[in-house]
């Protein structure tokens, strides 16, 4: 008995003593399970706080479901609301309101006057710009329909009922278009589609005195001799003596002595030179020919009785004809005296 007895009392003591470990694991784990979970709230707080370090700051109090916001949120919130309307463009804003009104308006006019009272006045001006006849200028066809104008509204003012109806147009239509043609005579031309440019009048302002000369226009190069009859801006012809698409000269005073050279150094029977033409401007020179004449070119001719090709400036019909003409003759020419 005694030894059946002792292996039993030494189980029930291991099982003790494992029960006792496996209570004391468990209480650990717990422990450590705790311990993770404050440090992880912990952390959580801490990167909070570093993150948005006025949050818990800022935060308004909650009492009894309503929000209470301390002075200085309060002092915040109107300093917000005082820039935002310090920053706010209240003439512009003002400015755009006027508009809009003053858009409105005009568009509820424009939909007073009906269709066909609109038509009615398209063809009565119509007629009256027929009647004035082709070929005028802007001018005349504005002051014809302005003078259309004047006396529809007189005839409306001084019209009874009675003869308007006559006319055709009942007593809100006459009070419409006689408001149309009053206020709104240019919103009305626009809506029918009329519109006649403005004249454009040009004024030349001279302030130079009465006695004051010309200035004369200079010339590159040395002067001329008097031989040479030099004249601006102008252009002979003749029967070319020398060509000037190949024969440049830097002056036309070295031009002008070309020509004298080569008078005095033809043969008997050969053509002398007594007309030289040369080109000054740097752009070139016109010319009605397919050539293009460039800057310096010097040409040496020959006639018997010279004749000027032009003159000063190229006529308007000539410049109708030639589009790339200009207004002056770009060429100085002359005829060497005897």
């Amino acid at each position: 008995m005694v030894r059946g007895l002792a292996p039993a009392t030494a189980l029930r003591g291991r099982a003790a003593t494992a029960a006792a470990a496996a209570a004391r694991w468990c209480t650990c784990r717990r422990a450590a399970v705790a311990v993770c979970l404050g440090n992880l709230v912990a952390a959580l707080l801490v990167a909070r706080a570093l993150y948005a370090p006025g949050t818990f700051a800022s935060a308004p109090n909650l009492l009894d479901g309503q929000v209470k916001y301390s002075k200085e949120q309060m002092r915040w919130v109107e300093e917000s609301i005082r820039i935002r309307r310090a920053a706010e463009p209240i003439e512009l804003v003002q400015a755009v309101k006027k508009l809009r009104k003053a858009f409105a308006r005009e568009e509820k006019r424009r939909k007073e006057l009906p269709l066909e009272l609109k038509q009615k006045v398209t063809h009565e001006i119509l007629q009256r710009l027929r009647d004035l006849g082709e070929n005028r200028n802007t001018t005349e066809q504005r002051d014809a329909v302005e003078s259309w104008r004047v006396e529809k509204l007189k005839y409306i003012r001084s019209s009874s009922t009675q003869n308007l109806s006559n006319f055709g147009l009942s007593s809100e239509e006459s009070r419409m278009l006689k408001r149309a043609l009053d206020f709104n005579w240019r919103m009305l031309l626009e809506d029918i589609g009329l519109w006649i440019p403005p004249a454009v009048r040009h004024f030349e302002h001279d302030d130079k005195p009465e006695n004051e000369q010309e200035e004369e226009e200079i010339v590159p190069g040395p002067p001329l001799p008097p031989e040479c009859n030099a004249e601006l801006h102008t252009d002979y012809g003749g029967t070319a003596v020398r060509w000037g698409l190949t024969h440049h000269k830097e002056s036309a005073a070295d031009c002008c002595q070309a020509c004298i050279d080569q008078a005095k150094r033809a043969k008997p029977g050969a053509l002398k030179c007594n007309i030289w033409v040369y080109c000054p401007s740097e752009y070139g020179c016109f010319s009605p020919d397919r050539y293009e004449h460039k800057h310096q070119e010097c040409w040496l001719k020959q006639a018997d009785h010279p004749k000027l090709n032009f003159k000063d400036r190229y006529s308007e019909p000539y410049r109708d004809s030639h589009p790339t003409a200009p207004v002056v003759v770009p060429w100085m020419s002359g005829v060497i005296s005897a």
